[in-house]
């Protein structure tokens, strides 16, 4: 992709809700800003979420352990599910070296006029 075209792109996702998953496994939910030359991206409005601690899980999973013994279930394995934690912590910038992942949150009808931008 040529150098205005990748620009006309990346000014196509200014006020898209983008999801930018980091090094530390947090993923930050927010309205894309701006961006820069060292791949440094700034979020509004932007939730942050986090996987369970260890801890958390181990706590669910013998909870679990103790219902299904009391109970009288015998599920070997009996299924956990942990939420992750969010929070709101509004404008953000998340460092280019740490981001691993982004995604684009969007309608079907935003995928259609995107793809027509990005035909030569």
């Amino acid at each position: 992709m040529d150098g205005n075209r990748a620009v006309q792109f990346l000014e196509s996702l200014i006020g898209q809700t983008l999801r930018v998953h980091a090094t530390d496994t947090r993923i930050f939910v927010g309205n894309f800003k701006c961006t820069d030359a060292a791949r440094n991206i700034i979020l509004g409005n932007t939730y942050e979420y986090r996987f369970p601690s260890s801890s958390a899980v181990r706590d669910a999973a013998s909870d679990a352990s103790a219902l299904s013994q009391e109970t009288g279930t015998t599920a070997e394995s009996p299924s956990v599910k942990v939420n992750m934690t969010s929070r709101f912590i509004g404008l953000v910038v998340v460092p280019g070296q740490h981001i691993t992942r982004i995604e684009l949150e969007e309608t079907p009808q935003q995928s259609r006029v995107r793809e027509t931008l990005r035909k030569p």
